[in-house]
């Protein structure tokens, strides 16, 4: 995660002076790959992964044809600029794709915040064949993609659009190219997730049922509502929401960053304090919605906390028991109505997901070892790819079988009712790493 926490109001204010539409053509650039590295060798596989945090970057033609015939001329639509970047306009805003969100693929001297044209991008950033590829290079068996700017991790841009009905049509045109092409030429490989319709919790719970019954297994949701204008996690109000996802198994994925806060305290911190504080945002999403009830109300309600790492849970489940009996409210009506204690509510109904957090695998026990989730975060500047295997090998290897397996992908699969390959290597000869000798 790089940009989503300047996604909502400062994006909002940008406009657009001087952009000029290009064609579709034009977009791919397929005869530009400026700055590309080869493609790496395919890595040798310890165990299948499911990445659980993923990104897509949205292809230019996303929206053509699915949009009512009314709105297609008002779609977001890709444009250049007189600088020759590369920017989504939506609504008279502008929202660039920033560098750092597709680095993959790219020598690490050219990363940069600057806005990426989708001919400097890999392949595998917006079309699904390269992903594909990409993710067998990588050893990774399935994915759970969000989306990018053009959508907000969890579709703000469209919820927060000044023509609702203009909105309402592009989360559906964004959730059905999510159906169709991205998860739906490989479905096997790609685990469906939705974007909600968030000024409206009775459509969105609606939409929730519509997407189950055509095989959405995931739901990308503001970690903190309220910092979007929206009714807060304690108020009740998404109660219809989280009652449809319970009820047809859709895990509600919280993706760091996703309701554009961060718990930066100074007005003029360097950029590497951002990144570094990904995991405060997990953790601080975790304690309001453990307090608030809501997994108290759907017992059976799964929520993951995508991108937020796994360092800080042990200290949360102690504090959070702790908290119960010294500084709580006690027998006042708004205290913790529940005979179980947080941390046990906490282990039920969360799961945590690591990109590399070896100090603490000593503690998946305490955490849960069935509860814990392996990402790649292809194409951010976090990505382990293509050598997630080699990362999750030199911290999780020395582990007993059974466990890496659980945390690598047995997890996600079971959370987001999804297969497992039929063996440990299912890729073509020619996507395999060459034996020795050959």
């Amino acid at each position: 995660m790089i940009a989503s926490l300047s996604e909502g109001d400062q994006s909002r204010e940008e406009r657009v002076d001087t952009v000029t539409a290009t064609s579709p053509e034009h977009h791919h650039g397929a005869a530009s790959t400026s700055g590309l590295l080869p493609d790496p060798a395919p890595r040798p596989i310890l165990v299948p992964i499911i990445s659980v945090d993923d990104h897509l970057i949205e292809p230019p033609d996303l929206f053509e044809g699915r949009m009512p015939a009314r709105l297609a001329d008002r779609a977001p639509r890709l444009v250049d600029t007189p600088e020759g970047t590369q920017t989504w306009v939506y609504e008279d805003r502008t929202y660039p794709n920033i560098g750092l969100n597709a680095v993959v693929g790219r020598p690490r001297e050219e990363w940069s915040m600057e806005p990426a044209r989708f001919d400097e991008m890999r392949p595998g950033c917006y079309e699904i064949e390269a992903r594909i590829a990409d993710m067998d290079i990588n050893g990774i068996w399935a994915s759970l993609c969000f989306p990018s700017l053009v959508a907000g991790f969890c579709g703000a841009v469209f919820s927060g659009s000044d023509d609702p009905e203009l909105g309402l049509a592009s989360v559906r045109a964004w959730n059905n190219w999510h159906a169709e092409v991205w998860a739906g030429t490989h479905p096997e490989r790609i685990i469906p997730l939705q974007l909600p319709w968030l000024p409206d919790v009775e459509v969105a719970a609606e939409e929730v049922r519509r997407n189950a019954d055509r095989g959405f297994k995931a739901v990308s949701f503001p970690e903190f509502p309220a910092q979007l204008h929206l009714p807060s996690i304690f108020s009740g109000a998404w109660d219809p929401l989280f009652a449809a996802c319970e009820e047809t198994g859709t895990v509600v994925c919280l993706h760091t960053g996703a309701s554009a806060w961060a718990p930066l305290p100074s007005p003029d911190p360097p950029f590497e304090l951002l990144p570094t504080v990904f995991p405060v945002n997990a953790l601080v999403a975790a304690a309001e919605w453990l307090w608030s009830g809501v997994a108290l109300r759907f017992p059976r309600l799964a929520v993951a906390l995508s991108e937020g790492g796994i360092g800080w849970v042990p200290m949360l489940l102690d504090r959070v028991d702790y908290v119960l009996h010294h500084s709580a409210s006690g027998s006042s009506p708004s205290g913790w109505p529940s005979d179980l204690l947080p941390s046990e509510v906490l282990k039920r109904n969360f799961w945590f997901c690591t990109i590399d957090d070896p100090s603490v695998l000593g503690l998946r026990q305490r955490i849960g070892v069935d509860h814990i989730m392996v990402e790649s975060d292809y194409p951010h500047a976090d990505s382990t790819w293509p050598d997630t295997q080699t990362v999750m090998a030199a911290s999780m290897g020395h582990l007993p079988d059974r466990d890496l397996r659980m945390m690598a992908g047995g997890n996600a699969a079971r959370l987001f009712r999804h297969p497992l390959p039929e063996s440990d290597d299912w890729r073509p000869i020619g996507r395999r790493p060459p034996t020795i000798g050959t």
